[in-house]
């Protein structure tokens, strides 16, 4: 039959179950622990870029590329249709005013100029045959006219005449019709004579003026010749740097080619380039800053081409330091033109996390733990974010890239 354990044998065992459920218990609590501890996302500290909040201005900014390009820059075109026939400066070398560049074969022109020489000179000679065949002209008319002169002297006399012979009853009224109506005809003869000596000289003038019109053109046109045959010997006007010239001997330029570019390299601008999605946001005068080798120059938009050319819009950047001891010709640089400023603003150095992130939110590094916490995300450019809020002074703020993460509110960091 069963009997009674002791007391001493009933502690024991109640001793033993307490034990036996600490431990279960001590399991249960280590595993939820531990289970946690395997569904908790965590991120190496080492991978993280964080930023201090701060207080400071921020100028939100569009990003353009840009080339150094110099200030002033000449362009030498060919004055004349021509075969490059030798080339006495190349690019990259210094020239002053008066130093010959290219010198071009003048043969075409100088056919023209001399075609253009002989031209003028059958001018000439066509004045002085007009005068030779005026003067032939007036004297015909000339003796024409003193003929007729004696005509009408003849006639007078002879209406006189036949006046007397009708008082004195020895003529006749029709004698003496007939004597005024010859010496009427003769005077109309005389006066159109005279007329038309007046018509031949004004004939004269009207000639010689068109060929004073023409040899004046012709003249004109052979200093032009004899311009461009001067400038067939391409010389700089002004000192420079050769940025580029045409070097193929024996190659053929029309008039107007450009054939070089001379530039005065002691002051710059840049020449920058942007979507024509941000033309509206360009205005001339408005503020640019151009980042040189991590320098950055202040700058005024100076010029805006009217024109859109693949897609993008080009202007000028005038720089308040042109003459910039970092600036070079076609140097490349990035342009960052100014669309609004926030004088005084919480702001963050930008970083990867800014330009990929969708939502109105920051990671705030707190005790070990990135804290999700909704932030308004204002102006920026690409130094600095201007936040609005949901952020204090101090505070520090994840910039790298944290896309993998956007949809946790915590993560340790380890």
């Amino acid at each position: 039959m069963d009997r009674e354990l002791s007391a001493t044998t009933q502690q024991a065992r109640k001793r033993k179950r307490i034990w036996q459920l600490s431990i279960a218990v001590a399991l249960v609590v280590a595993a939820i622990f531990g289970f946690r501890g395997l569904i908790t996302p965590s991120i190496e500290r080492a991978s993280l870029r964080t930023a201090r909040v701060e207080e400071g201005p921020v100028v939100a900014t569009i990003t353009a590329s840009g080339t150094v390009v110099p200030e002033h820059e000449q362009v030498i075109t060919s004055p004349i249709q021509a075969r490059i026939e030798q080339v006495v400066h190349n690019t990259g070398e210094q020239v002053q005013p008066g130093d010959q560049i290219l010198l071009l074969d003048r043969a075409f022109t100088q056919l023209a100029y001399d075609k253009l020489k002989d031209e003028q000179e059958q001018s000439k000679h066509k004045t002085v045959q007009l005068n030779l065949n005026l003067q032939k002209k007036l004297n015909a008319l000339n003796s024409q006219l003193e003929i007729k002169r004696m005509n009408v002297k003849s006639l007078q006399a002879q209406l006189e005449d036949e006046k007397y012979l009708l008082k004195i009853g020895g003529g006749t009224q029709e004698s003496v019709k007939q004597a005024d109506l010859n010496l009427k005809i003769a005077q109309q003869e005389l006066a159109q004579i005279e007329r038309d000596m007046i018509t031949e000289r004004q004939l004269l003038k009207a000639d010689e003026q068109e060929l004073k019109y023409t040899l004046a053109m012709q003249s004109r046109s052979i200093e032009e010749l004899q311009r461009k045959m001067e400038q067939a010997e391409v010389r700089a006007t002004q000192p420079g740097v050769i940025t580029w010239v045409k070097n193929e001997i024996g190659s053929n330029v029309n008039a107007g080619d450009i054939i070089a570019r001379l530039a005065d390299l002691s002051s710059y601008k840049v020449q920058a380039t942007i979507s024509d999605a941000f033309a509206e946001q360009l205005s001339p005068g408005g503020s640019a800053i151009v980042r040189v080798n991590d320098t950055d120059l202040k700058g005024t938009i100076a010029s805006i081409k009217p024109t859109v050319e693949n897609g993008t819009v080009t202007f000028f950047v005038a720089l308040d330091e042109k003459a910039h001891q970092l600036l070079r010709p076609s140097l490349r640089v990035d342009v960052y033109v100014s669309t609004a400023a926030r004088n005084k603003t919480l702001r963050v150095q930008n970083g990867p996390y800014f330009k990929n992130t969708g939502k109105p939110q920051v990671y705030v590094l707190q005790e070990g733990e990135l804290i999700r916490r909704d932030a308004k995300i204002g102006v920026s450019n690409v130094d600095f974010v201007e936040l609005e809020s949901g952020v204090q002074p101090g505070e520090e703020i994840v910039i790298s890239d944290m896309a993998d993460y956007q949809h946790m509110d915590r993560i340790k960091v380890k």
